[in-house]
């Protein structure tokens, strides 16, 4: 790890002073939290391992505490930066506070959804704050867009922090999970305070990390298919499988009839399955409505479940609790940054 830069990183006076520049206000009811701790996001990279060799995607740089960082240790910066104040400022305080390593950044500006393709080397290692409401669809889409990235480390609400390192069984098991493990082994790694940000918010924050699987799970369906089984699983997640995949199999017998073939106890639910599991439904299963191939109607919400026509059933989940009303995805750091 290259050795760090005296004075380079930002800390309150600094995130203040450039906020005020932009005329950027942070407000919690925009969800604009910035971390002002030099040390929190030192912690993160090394927490993410990242290493002189690693080209590091960050999504949502805000005013770029994380990238300064992330730019002491990696080969390479991709930063991808979806507000238009934001993304015009960060090659400037980059080129201010870290001069001699400016050709190892580059900025995207653009929204991450939209992303299919990066400048430079293929990127090795994701490192993001994410919002609430976009940070599961988010990082799904980076995984599955960039199959390069083989560890990725995640800010965000401690509650989707818990949610995407579950284990079946649990409460907070659910599509989130299902889909994370899909690509990863994921696991906590760590909390961060709420003295560390500005202004402080009103909820927690979780440290997530996800090391790519060495091998894909073994299965002769796609992804498609079988993530269209995990989100008709938990769309009624207190149902047994036999009834919240009648819809998806064309009727409750055709569903049972996949179950028994997957080797899946009709009666269980999806909140007991593994994604292996839920590949083997997809193997044995024959759509009604759609193989799971994404539609032009199609589009995530803030699980990752696929949204058909404007609509989809929400899931019967814990109640959720935060304050914050969130705006495009890496406009303001939620928790980061």
């Amino acid at each position: 790890m290259s050795s760090p830069i005296p004075d380079a990183l930002l800390g309150p006076a600094d995130i203040r002073e450039l906020a005020a520049a932009l005329g950027v206000r942070p407000t919690k009811q925009r969800g604009q939290n910035f971390v002002i701790d030099a040390n929190t996001v030192r912690r993160i990279v090394r927490t993410a391992e990242v290493r002189p060799d690693d080209v590091v995607v960050e999504v949502g740089p805000g005013l770029g505490s994380l990238t300064l960082a992330l730019l002491e240790a990696a080969g390479r910066v991709t930063a991808v930066e979806i507000d238009d104040v934001l993304a015009a400022a960060l090659p400037a305080t980059i080129a201010a506070r870290m001069p001699q390593r400016t050709d190892r950044f580059a900025l995207v500006h653009s929204d991450a959804m939209a992303v299919g393709a990066l400048p430079g080397p293929a990127p090795t290692t994701l490192v993001a704050n994410l919002p609430y409401n976009v940070a599961v669809p988010v990082l799904l889409h980076m995984l599955e867009t960039f199959p390069s990235i083989e560890r990725t480390l995640v800010m965000v609400q401690s509650e989707v922090a818990d949610r995407l390192a579950a284990a079946p069984g649990s409460k907070v098991y659910g599509v989130p999970s299902v889909k994370a493990n899909w690509y990863a082994e994921v696991k906590r790694a760590g909390a961060i305070g709420r003295n560390v940000f500005w202004p402080a918010p009103n909820v927690d924050s979780g440290l997530v990390s996800l090391v790519r699987r060495a091998e894909p799970v073994r299965t002769t369906a796609s992804r498609a298919q079988v993530f269209a089984v995990v989100d008709a699983a938990f769309a009624q997640r207190r149902k047994t499988l036999r009834a919240a995949l009648a819809g998806w199999a064309g009727s409750a017998a055709a569903a049972e009839a996949a179950l028994v073939a997957a080797g899946v106890p009709p009666q269980a639910r999806g909140e007991s399955l593994t994604v292996e599991e839920f590949a083997r439904i997809a193997e044995h299963g024959t759509p009604a409505e759609h193989d799971g191939r994404p539609g032009r109607a199609d589009r995530p919400d803030r699980d990752g479940r696929a949204v058909r026509d404007g609509h989809t059933d929400q899931p019967d989940r814990p109640r959720q609790h935060h304050d914050q009303q969130h705006q495009q995805h890496s406009e303001h750091e939620e928790t980061a940054q």
